[in-house]
């Protein structure tokens, strides 16, 4: 049988089953609520400018986010400061201290708690370019350009922009957070001659939502797609499955 909608069957394989926590969705409701909000926000001051018409747009944008978040590595790696792979509690914060990002002890703590998903008291890389991405979205818009400017050049900026204007186009109601009417209405916008079985966007929708809790927060959508991108390969990103 030919996959229903072949340019996301690469996307399907790629991620598999590695987005399986089992922490309790209670670790990440603080944070997640308040990305709600900020998203609710975002999508409020530009209502109707996205650039993004279907799921496939966004899977075509794949290379282009993969070389953006590069440059996070250099800064990963400076931080990580005994060179074992991860960035601990405290060189977080000696990392948002030179970034000249103030957050409070409480955030801190709900940011490393949220992005250490596999619990090894330890940030790892692909973990770390989203931590960034959240800060970028949570700080101060004035502030924001000072800090992906610490970060990398102006195109790490560009690419948060960008991800974040993806997730805005896949939350079709608005509410800051991803359900499963929106990915299948997403789905079948990239199809709309052959709609996606209900199966195909019920697997989507699991892939994203870790904490099983029904909703797919932006941090949740943001390491399905890093994943999905291959952060931590080299290999070039099938776009179109044949």
């Amino acid at each position: 049988l030919s996959h229903p909608c072949p340019s996301l069957k690469s996307l399907s394989n790629k991620v598999g089953g590695i987005l399986c926590c089992g922490s309790s969705p209670n670790k990440y409701k603080r944070l997640d609520n308040k990305l709600e909000r900020k998203m609710m926000d975002v999508k409020r001051s530009a209502p109707g400018r996205n650039n993004f018409r279907s799921i496939n747009s966004i899977i075509m944008r794949f290379p282009q986010f993969k070389e953006g978040l590069k440059e996070i590595r250099g800064v990963f790696e400076q931080y990580d400061e005994d060179s074992n792979g991860t960035i601990d509690l405290e060189e977080l914060k000696k990392c948002l201290q030179k970034l000249q990002v103030e957050l409070t002890e409480q955030e801190i703590n709900d940011l490393f708690g949220s992005c250490d998903m596999d619990e090894i008291e330890g940030i790892q890389f692909n973990e770390f370019i989203v931590l960034l991405c959240l800060i970028y979205l949570l700080i101060d818009p004035a502030t924001s350009s000072n800090t992906t400017s610490k970060m990398g050049s102006p195109q790490l900026k560009a690419t948060f922009d960008t991800i974040i204007e993806a997730f805005l186009f896949l939350d079709k109601n608005g509410d800051g957070k991803l359900n499963k009417k929106d990915l299948v209405k997403a789905l079948n916008e990239a199809s709309p001659w052959e709609r996606s079985p209900a199966h195909i966007s019920r697997t989507r929708f699991e892939e994203m939502d870790c904490d099983r809790n029904g909703n797919v927060s932006f941090r949740e959508f943001l390491f399905s797609l890093v994943n999905w991108v291959g952060m931590d390969t080299d290999d070039d990103i099938p776009i179109i499955a044949s």
